[in-house]
C-alpha cells in the first residue's frame, strides 16, 4: 500500500497513527508493506515515525540541475518509441 503526499492530509494523520498501531505483525499477510511519502510536516504522527524505516531524497538543486536529472533518467525508447508525429 502506498499513500503518497500524507503532508497535505494533516486532519487525517491521527486516523492514520491509529491505524499503523492497530497493524499486528500475527494478522498481518507476511508480504504486507506500507510506504508513506510526505514532506517534513509537525502534522505527522512521531509514533508512525519512529516505528518506520525513512528513506530520504534530497532534490536537485535549481531547475536546470532537476531538467537534467530527469532527461539523465529517461531510456532512449522513452523517445524513439512515442507515437505522436514529429512537430518540426
Amino acid at each position: 500500500v502506498v499513500l503518497q503526499n500524507c503532508h497535505l492530509a494533516a486532519f487525517w494523520m491521527p486516523q492514520l497513527e491509529l491505524k499503523c498501531e492497530s497493524v499486528s505483525i500475527d494478522r498481518a499477510h507476511p508480504q504486507f508493506r506500507l510506504w508513506l511519502t510526505s514532506y517534513p510536516s509537525p502534522s505527522f504522527p512521531v509514533s508512525v515515525l519512529q516505528d518506520g524505516i525513512k528513506m530520504t531524497n534530497e532534490p536537485p538543486l535549481g531547475i536546470k540541475a532537476n531538467v537534467l536529472g530527469t532527461y539523465h533518467n529517461l531510456e532512449e525508447t522513452y523517445f524513439t518509441e512515442c507515437k505522436k508525429p514529429e512537430v518540426l
